[in-house]
């Protein structure tokens, strides 16, 4: 199921208010929309020692977050987020309240984080005591046991990697999750996930609308390449940067103590490579980053196996940072897996990082110009597996905290995350509607370019083809939306810049 399939067969379209001067409001369904005449209650938080501090207990209704914040004197005001935060009344009584937490996908650090904090913000802000937690991804709601969490069972969890609920790809049949939700009584659901999660939350609140149940779907977003469009970034992705830190130190020891020696390090970055990016920019000792936002070629004038060259003559060492995603269109035919899938729909890759170190070895022992050792490091799961670091923990509370203000004020429908360090309900559709990249075009890869000092392996006539495309490659752009052709001799490329 993919996103468009998904709006397309969706009950409700997108709720969107017009402001003057152009403001707009992407809104997130509520339980209202289409269960009339609901009570609402006092919220509990009125009266919790925790937030008499606070000089304003609750988000004004009206409270919202601009997607867009670096703007000219006569722009619109443009698309905005609703702001996540309490809320004067509430949707549930506290005792009413049966909730579930789910984690599905891949591992990432952080996971634990926002199961503990879900718990514990459940409990402690509004005095629900009915926690269940699914076990093995969306396939443990018929086909699994539950577990009962409370906030001395998740007390330590945050210290561990992984996910104590244990997780899994594929196994979304919304019918059959729906009516396990229906039948225990569950009445809020925390779904925690990719962009394909998120795809299978947003067909389970379709089919809980269709039903009329009173049941509040709530996302959180997790993936470990911070590809999800929208939100400033994805839990666990500053320690995924920090965890590769050691893998990029490590190559670089290799390197530096023999002649000639290249270390290459392999990353994760299925389709976007910013991990590999921001690893490279915090590292100062990588020489070259490929990513698959960036097409790149092996040999001829300005290659990669000519400036490993010159980069080796110049400093007798080089270290080149790979995302696992990068280079996959110049494996050969024989390597490639053709269109094989993983249970989420992800195509199953080849391994670059091993390819493109065998190519690097065998260039140089057939032209006899430079006698290289090479070391290959593949860090992958040993960064997926850690628990999250500081920053992450920080980032993972106010996710779970601010996604159960929004459940319990009646929202569902939508995923929590941050925009312009905000925090805001964003819909289910913008989550889904594409994957982030990195922005070729953007500063903060020309900040690579010029760390690192690599060329873009862009030749002249991928300047005269994007010519004809009338986006010149040297314009900077500030994540505005356009289509850029990159075409080099093994490659032809087109680029959905992101929004």
């Amino acid at each position: 199921m993919d996103s468009n399939s998904t709006l397309k067969n969706s009950n409700t379209k997108p709720k969107v208010v017009y402001g003057t001067a152009g403001y707009i409001l992407e809104d997130v369904p509520h339980l209202s929309d289409y269960i009339p005449d609901l009570p609402t209650y006092h919220n509990p938080l009125q009266d919790n020692p925790a937030y008499s501090v606070v000089k304003q207990y609750f988000v004004h209704v009206d409270d919202s977050v601009p997607q867009k914040i670096v703007v000219h004197k006569d722009s619109e005001r443009g698309v905005h987020f609703r702001r996540a935060g309490p809320r004067q009344r509430v949707y549930f009584e506290s005792d009413d309240v049966q909730a579930a937490i789910v984690t599905c996908g891949g591992l990432c650090p952080g996971l634990n984080t926002v199961i503990r904090e879900l718990v514990c913000g459940l409990h402690h802000m509004y005095g629900v005591k009915k926690v269940l937690g699914i076990d093995g991804g969306y396939r443990g709601f018929y086909a699994r046991n539950t577990k009962t969490l409370t906030p001395k069972s998740v007390n330590d969890i945050h210290k561990r990697g992984g996910t104590i609920l244990g997780t899994s790809r594929g196994g979304h049949d919304t019918n059959k999750i729906v009516d396990s939700i229906q039948d225990r009584g569950i009445n809020q659901v925390y779904i925690i996930g990719g962009d394909g999660t998120q795809r299978g939350a947003s067909a389970i609140f379709e089919e809980v609308r269709r039903r009329g149940l009173k049941v509040a779907v709530v996302g959180i977003p997790k993936t470990i390449d911070n590809d999800i469009p929208v939100i400033d970034k994805s839990f666990g992705f500053d320690t995924a940067v920090e965890e590769a830190q050691r893998a990029i130190n490590a190559a670089h020891v290799e390197a530096e103590s023999v002649e000639n020696g290249i270390g290459v390090v392999k990353l994760m970055g299925r389709y976007s490579g910013f991990i590999a990016m921001y690893a490279t920019l915090a590292s100062r000792d990588v020489d070259c980053c490929l990513i698959p936002e960036s097409p790149f070629y092996l040999g001829g004038p300005g290659g990669l196996f000519e400036y490993i060259e010159k980069t080796l003559k110049e400093n007798g060492h080089m270290v080149i940072v790979i995302a696992e995603g990068a280079g996959q269109e110049l494996l050969s035919e024989s390597m490639q897996s053709g269109n094989k899938q993983d249970a989420s729909g992800n195509k199953l890759l080849q391994d670059v990082g091993l390819w493109i170190s065998q190519k690097i070895k065998d260039h140089f022992a057939k032209e006899k110009t430079l006698a290289i050792t090479l070391k290959y490091i593949d860090p992958t799961y040993m960064i997926r597996a850690v628990p999250s670091n500081a920053s992450d923990n920080v980032y993972c509370t106010l996710l779970a905290q601010s996604a159960v203000h929004g459940a319990m004020a009646g929202y569902t429908g939508y995923t929590s995350g941050l925009v312009n360090g905000r925090q805001t309900y964003i819909p289910f559709y913008r989550i889904t509607e594409r994957q982030n990249h990195v922005v070729i075009t953007d500063r903060m890869w020309a900040r690579l370019l010029s760390s690192t000092n690599q060329p873009s392996f862009l030749g002249a006539k991928d300047d005269n083809e994007d010519k004809k495309g009338g986006e010149p490659l040297d314009q900077l752009q500030d994540g505005h939306c356009s289509d850029v052709t990159l075409v080099n001799k093994e490659i032809n490329y087109t680029l959905r810049t992101a929004c």
